[in-house]
Protein backbone atom coordinates (compact mmCIF):
# COMPACT_ATOMS: atom_id res chain seq x y z
CA UNK A 1 0.00 0.00 0.00
CA UNK A 2 1.09 3.76 -0.93
CA UNK A 3 2.03 6.12 1.35
CA UNK A 4 0.58 9.07 0.35
CA UNK A 5 1.76 12.90 0.20
CA UNK A 6 -0.28 16.33 -0.11
CA UNK A 7 0.85 16.04 -4.28
CA UNK A 8 -0.60 12.13 -4.42
CA UNK A 9 -4.07 12.37 -5.81
CA UNK A 10 -6.19 9.47 -4.40
CA UNK A 11 -6.65 8.84 -0.49
CA UNK A 12 -6.98 5.48 0.66
CA UNK A 13 -10.42 4.61 2.30
CA UNK A 14 -10.09 4.30 6.50
CA UNK A 15 -10.70 0.38 6.22
CA UNK A 16 -7.71 -0.26 3.66
CA UNK A 17 -5.59 2.12 4.93
CA UNK A 18 -3.10 0.67 7.09
CA UNK A 19 -0.98 3.54 7.83
CA UNK A 20 -3.79 5.51 9.39
CA UNK A 21 -4.68 2.37 11.41
CA UNK A 22 -1.62 1.83 12.34
CA UNK A 23 -1.18 6.10 13.60
CA UNK A 24 -4.39 5.46 15.26
CA UNK A 25 -3.47 2.74 17.22
CA UNK A 26 -0.56 4.11 18.65
CA UNK A 27 -2.10 6.95 19.21
CA UNK A 28 -5.09 5.29 21.57
CA UNK A 29 -2.10 3.25 23.32
CA UNK A 30 -0.06 6.52 24.18
CA UNK A 31 -3.69 7.60 25.20
CA UNK A 32 -4.46 5.42 27.59
CA UNK A 33 -0.50 4.98 28.74
CA UNK A 34 -1.07 9.00 29.95
CA UNK A 35 -4.89 7.96 31.18
CA UNK A 36 -4.14 4.85 33.42
CA UNK A 37 -0.88 6.09 34.74
CA UNK A 38 -1.33 10.12 35.07
CA UNK A 39 -0.31 11.51 38.36
CA UNK A 40 -2.94 14.44 38.28
CA UNK A 41 -5.75 13.48 36.83
CA UNK A 42 -7.63 16.89 37.12
CA UNK A 43 -4.29 18.59 35.01
CA UNK A 44 -4.82 15.46 32.96
CA UNK A 45 -8.40 16.42 32.21
CA UNK A 46 -7.77 20.06 31.55
CA UNK A 47 -4.83 19.26 28.96
CA UNK A 48 -6.74 16.47 27.01
CA UNK A 49 -9.97 19.07 26.06
CA UNK A 50 -8.03 20.61 23.30
CA UNK A 51 -6.99 16.59 22.60
CA UNK A 52 -10.68 15.76 22.03
CA UNK A 53 -11.36 18.68 19.69
CA UNK A 54 -8.28 17.88 17.47
CA UNK A 55 -10.06 14.35 17.04
CA UNK A 56 -13.48 15.41 16.33
CA UNK A 57 -12.65 17.76 14.15
CA UNK A 58 -10.42 14.90 12.38
CA UNK A 59 -13.27 12.06 12.48
CA UNK A 60 -15.69 14.89 11.37
CA UNK A 61 -13.88 16.26 8.37
CA UNK A 62 -12.74 12.51 7.41
CA UNK A 63 -15.56 11.83 4.60
CA UNK A 64 -15.20 15.29 2.87
CA UNK A 65 -11.75 16.48 3.41
CA UNK A 66 -9.44 13.80 3.55
CA UNK A 67 -5.88 14.29 4.64
CA UNK A 68 -2.86 12.61 3.26
CA UNK A 69 -0.96 9.77 5.09
CA UNK A 70 1.95 12.15 5.83
CA UNK A 71 -0.57 14.65 7.65
CA UNK A 72 -2.07 12.11 9.29
CA UNK A 73 1.70 10.96 10.53
CA UNK A 74 2.79 14.58 11.50
CA UNK A 75 -0.82 15.38 13.49
CA UNK A 76 -0.44 12.33 15.26
CA UNK A 77 2.94 12.90 16.32
CA UNK A 78 2.05 15.77 17.84
CA UNK A 79 -1.14 14.30 19.45
CA UNK A 80 1.44 11.91 21.24
CA UNK A 81 3.95 14.60 22.41
CA UNK A 82 1.01 16.36 23.74
CA UNK A 83 -0.79 13.40 25.55
CA UNK A 84 2.48 12.10 26.69
CA UNK A 85 3.16 15.66 28.39
CA UNK A 86 -0.77 15.47 30.21
CA UNK A 87 0.57 11.93 31.93
CA UNK A 88 2.67 14.44 34.39
CA UNK A 89 2.00 18.36 34.68
CA UNK A 90 4.48 19.90 31.65
CA UNK A 91 6.97 21.40 34.55
CA UNK A 92 7.29 17.72 36.05
CA UNK A 93 7.70 15.30 32.71
CA UNK A 94 9.88 12.69 32.83
CA UNK A 95 11.94 13.16 29.66
CA UNK A 96 12.13 17.01 30.25
CA UNK A 97 13.61 16.25 33.54
CA UNK A 98 16.41 13.68 31.48
CA UNK A 99 16.90 16.44 29.15
CA UNK A 100 18.26 18.92 31.94
CA UNK A 101 20.39 16.51 33.39
CA UNK A 102 21.89 15.92 29.82
CA UNK A 103 21.98 19.29 28.67
CA UNK A 104 22.55 20.97 32.48
CA UNK A 105 19.78 23.41 31.84
CA UNK A 106 17.64 25.02 35.17
CA UNK A 107 14.24 24.08 33.71
CA UNK A 108 12.13 21.18 32.55
CA UNK A 109 11.82 22.05 28.75
CA UNK A 110 9.22 19.58 27.95
CA UNK A 111 6.81 22.17 27.28
CA UNK A 112 8.76 24.56 24.87
CA UNK A 113 9.27 21.16 22.80
CA UNK A 114 5.87 20.44 22.15
CA UNK A 115 5.21 24.14 21.63
CA UNK A 116 8.13 24.00 18.83
CA UNK A 117 6.15 20.91 17.52
CA UNK A 118 3.23 22.91 16.88
CA UNK A 119 4.23 24.93 14.29
CA UNK A 120 7.15 22.26 13.12
CA UNK A 121 4.38 19.38 12.42
CA UNK A 122 1.53 21.25 11.69
CA UNK A 123 2.17 23.62 9.26
CA UNK A 124 2.32 21.09 6.49
CA UNK A 125 -1.59 19.74 7.60
CA UNK A 126 -2.48 23.64 7.53
CA UNK A 127 -0.88 23.90 4.07
CA UNK A 128 -2.06 20.95 2.31
CA UNK A 129 -5.82 22.22 3.62
CA UNK A 130 -5.07 25.73 2.18
CA UNK A 131 -4.15 24.37 -1.19
CA UNK A 132 -6.17 21.03 -1.62
CA UNK A 133 -9.49 21.99 1.07
CA UNK A 134 -10.04 25.41 0.27
CA UNK A 135 -8.10 25.90 -3.20
CA UNK A 136 -6.16 29.23 -1.70
CA UNK A 137 -3.57 30.82 -4.09
CA UNK A 138 0.15 29.12 -3.61
CA UNK A 139 1.39 32.58 -1.94
CA UNK A 140 -1.46 32.10 0.57
CA UNK A 141 -0.62 28.80 1.07
CA UNK A 142 3.14 29.45 2.17
CA UNK A 143 2.46 32.32 4.67
CA UNK A 144 -1.14 31.40 6.10
CA UNK A 145 0.46 28.31 8.21
CA UNK A 146 2.45 30.46 9.99
CA UNK A 147 -0.17 33.35 11.13
CA UNK A 148 -2.61 30.37 11.51
CA UNK A 149 0.30 29.20 14.14
CA UNK A 150 0.92 32.81 15.52
CA UNK A 151 -2.91 33.73 16.33
CA UNK A 152 -3.40 29.59 17.86
CA UNK A 153 -0.36 29.75 19.93
CA UNK A 154 -1.44 33.53 20.97
CA UNK A 155 -4.71 32.20 21.85
CA UNK A 156 -3.89 29.51 23.93
CA UNK A 157 -1.67 31.22 25.83
CA UNK A 158 -4.97 33.10 26.45
CA UNK A 159 -6.96 29.87 27.50
CA UNK A 160 -4.36 29.04 29.69
CA UNK A 161 -4.63 32.11 31.81
CA UNK A 162 -8.33 31.62 31.95
CA UNK A 163 -8.21 28.56 32.96
CA UNK A 164 -5.23 28.73 35.60
CA UNK A 165 -5.91 32.16 37.18
CA UNK A 166 -10.15 32.65 36.36
CA UNK A 167 -11.52 29.18 36.35
CA UNK A 168 -9.47 26.57 37.75
CA UNK A 169 -7.20 28.16 39.75
CA UNK A 170 -5.83 25.19 41.75
CA UNK A 171 -4.70 23.72 38.38
CA UNK A 172 -3.15 27.29 37.92
CA UNK A 173 0.65 26.35 38.38
CA UNK A 174 0.26 22.55 37.04
CA UNK A 175 -1.41 23.62 34.06
CA UNK A 176 0.42 26.78 32.74
CA UNK A 177 3.96 25.44 33.97
CA UNK A 178 5.59 28.84 33.24
CA UNK A 179 8.50 27.62 35.88
CA UNK A 180 8.85 31.36 37.45
CA UNK A 181 9.86 32.68 34.12
CA UNK A 182 7.47 35.67 33.67
CA UNK A 183 8.81 35.62 29.68
CA UNK A 184 7.17 31.99 28.94
CA UNK A 185 4.51 32.64 26.95
CA UNK A 186 6.27 34.86 24.96
CA UNK A 187 9.01 32.22 24.27
CA UNK A 188 6.61 29.89 23.81
CA UNK A 189 4.39 31.53 20.86
CA UNK A 190 7.89 32.27 19.14
CA UNK A 191 8.89 28.57 19.41
CA UNK A 192 5.84 27.66 17.75
CA UNK A 193 6.29 30.30 14.86
CA UNK A 194 9.70 29.46 14.42
CA UNK A 195 8.86 25.83 13.84
CA UNK A 196 5.95 26.59 11.58
CA UNK A 197 8.51 28.61 9.57
CA UNK A 198 11.14 26.10 9.68
CA UNK A 199 8.85 23.36 8.08
CA UNK A 200 7.66 26.05 5.36
CA UNK A 201 11.51 26.22 4.84
CA UNK A 202 11.96 22.61 4.41
CA UNK A 203 8.88 21.92 2.19
CA UNK A 204 10.25 24.70 -0.12
CA UNK A 205 13.79 23.20 0.07
CA UNK A 206 12.46 19.75 -1.26
CA UNK A 207 10.04 21.63 -4.04
CA UNK A 208 12.48 23.07 -5.07
CA UNK A 209 14.97 20.70 -5.22
CA UNK A 210 13.04 17.62 -6.49
CA UNK A 211 11.42 20.33 -8.84
CA UNK A 212 7.86 19.26 -7.96
CA UNK A 213 4.83 21.77 -9.18
CA UNK A 214 2.05 22.61 -7.53
CA UNK A 215 -1.42 23.85 -8.13
CA UNK A 216 -4.24 24.29 -5.91
CA UNK A 217 -5.36 20.64 -6.37
CA UNK A 218 -2.22 18.94 -6.38
CA UNK A 219 0.11 20.33 -4.23
CA UNK A 220 3.30 19.30 -1.35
Amino acid sequence: MSFTIAITPHRTALAKNYWLLGFLIVFVLVWLNSFLYTSDMANWRLENVLTFVAIVFLIATYRKFRFSDLSYLLIAVFLCLHVYGSKHAYSENPFGYWLMEVLDTPRNHYDRIVHFSFGFLLAYPMREACLKWFGFPKWVAWLLPIEITLSLSGFYEIVEWLVADVFFNAQGDAFLGTQGDIWDAQKDITLAVSGAIIATSIVSLLKRTFKIYESSDASI
